[in-house]
């Protein structure tokens, strides 16, 4: 009787299922493989972010106009979202509240008013960027008008949205198989490229721009690395997924996140990375004045055969939807964590679709509506940076886990330098 008494009953949901392992890794009765599983989903989802269309146009311009030279800043910039993103991470494991919950909580209300309204601007330029893209990609797979690929976007998005309601671990595994279609498709069309790999070595590791543009495509690389709603977004994935039952259970998580968050954002990289390499590949030598994602798509077919164009628009749309259901997910936890009450998908949704129908309803350019899109996140970005990096500086906040002296030295330098940055991208675009 005792026997059946202390027996724990697996959960029947996947969700359920992935909690019980999580808790079991943490009190040390799974190891190895499967608790890493189990533990990782959060960096993955946030990493959709650094591979959505906007970094498809900016790797593209990269490539094509200045060849394997501008490869160290993409890998810069990811080493610095890695930072961003872990501090996110702990701030949600050591609160238990995300980002804008605690700016409700500890900041005065027209402040907080304030940062709700530029963080809702930017969770709605976000979604143009990203919605826009993932109908750029099922435009050209479906030879549709734009409106009607937008609508073919929005029903894929809410479908896939529609996960969520099983709790947190389907939603992961999606995400993380679209992941796998990106990254999988550049390693093919590295195989069909001709990389000259002594370059791209070099480009890597050598710092220099060839002139202003190479400086104005870099801080276009540098300020769509690191993205508002994924800063605030993290922070709240952190929450619920574990019971946290001592400081001890505490500390492995945040180990592992940490650990999660090099990985996937380190695969980002290398996705982006590859990206570049491609478009240099394929566009620098005879082709370099190519900006737009569909004159490439375009152009592919000619110089590297089908297979490669058709790679490339598996690419686009995957990440497309991808980071547009993410962008959502952002944009909910945003409104919700401002307000403090519960926001129904659908209406978070039809928020940040509406703006996208409605400028592409007039008329504008969709690569321009891109380009005004970063304009408007660029201007956002600091409120996630520098909230992020006081609160986690903060005894009262974050208790023993506050930053190091270090830590908070780097993050205000990051700040500084990608806000300087893009500060200069939008005089620049202006």
């Amino acid at each position: 009787m005792n026997d059946a008494a202390n027996t724990v009953v697996a959960s029947p949901t996947l969700t359920g299922r992935t909690r019980d392992v999580i808790r079991d890794t943490l009190a040390g009765r799974q190891r190895g493989p499967r608790a890493m599983v189990a533990l990782a989903g959060p960096a993955i989802v946030a990493s959709i972010a650094y591979m959505d269309p906007g970094n498809f146009a900016t790797n593209i311009q990269a490539g094509a106009g200045y060849g394997y030279s501008l490869l160290w800043v993409v890998i810069l910039a990811n080493v610095l979202a890695m930072l961003f993103q872990s501090l996110s991470a702990k701030l949600g494991l050591v609160t238990g509240r995300n980002l804008a919950e605690i700016c409700r909580d500890r900041l005065p209300r027209p402040l907080v008013i304030a940062m709700w309204i530029v963080s809702e601007i930017a969770a709605m330029a976000t979604d143009l960027a990203e919605f826009v893209g993932g109908a750029i990609g099922i435009s050209l797979l479906l030879h549709l008008a734009t409106i009607p690929s937008m609508l073919v976007t929005a029903a894929l998005t809410y479908s896939l949205l529609q996960f969520e309601k099983r709790g947190f671990r389907p939603l992961e595994l999606i995400i993380a198989g679209l992941v796998g279609v990106i990254g999988l498709s550049y390693v093919a069309e590295l195989v069909l490229a001709h990389v000259a790999w002594l370059e791209v070595a070099s480009g890597a590791v050598t710092p220099r721009f060839q002139d202003q543009g190479a400086l104005t495509i870099a801080v276009g690389i540098v300020g769509a690395t690191v993205m508002p709603h994924v800063l605030f977004l993290h922070s709240g994935l952190m929450q619920n997924r574990a019971e946290i039952g001592s400081e001890k259970d505490r500390m492995k998580l945040l180990r592992f996140s940490n650990i999660e968050i090099v990985a996937a954002l380190g695969i980002a990289g290398l996705i982006n990375v590859a990206m570049v390499v491609m478009a240099s590949a394929a566009f620098h030598a005879g082709h370099a004045e190519i900006a737009a994602i569909e004159t490439a798509w375009r152009t592919l077919a000619p110089l590297l055969g089908a297979a490669s164009a058709g790679l490339f628009l598996v690419a686009l749309i995957a990440s497309g939807i991808s980071s547009s259901v993410v962008g959502t997910m952002a944009g909910q936890m945003i409104m919700q964590g401002f307000v403090g009450f519960h926001v129904p998908v659908w209406v978070r949704r039809l928020v940040t679709m509406v703006p996208a129908f409605v400028v592409i309803g007039c008329g504008i350019d969709v690569t321009r509506a891109l380009v005004l899109s970063q304009v408007l996140l660029s201007i956002a970005l600091p409120v996630p940076m520098v909230a992020l990096t006081w609160f986690t500086s903060r005894e009262a906040v974050m208790g023993c886990h506050r930053n190091r002296r270090l830590t908070s030295i780097l993050a205000t330098v990051g700040v500084v330098a990608i806000v300087a940055l893009n500060g200069l991208l939008v005089m620049q675009s202006v």
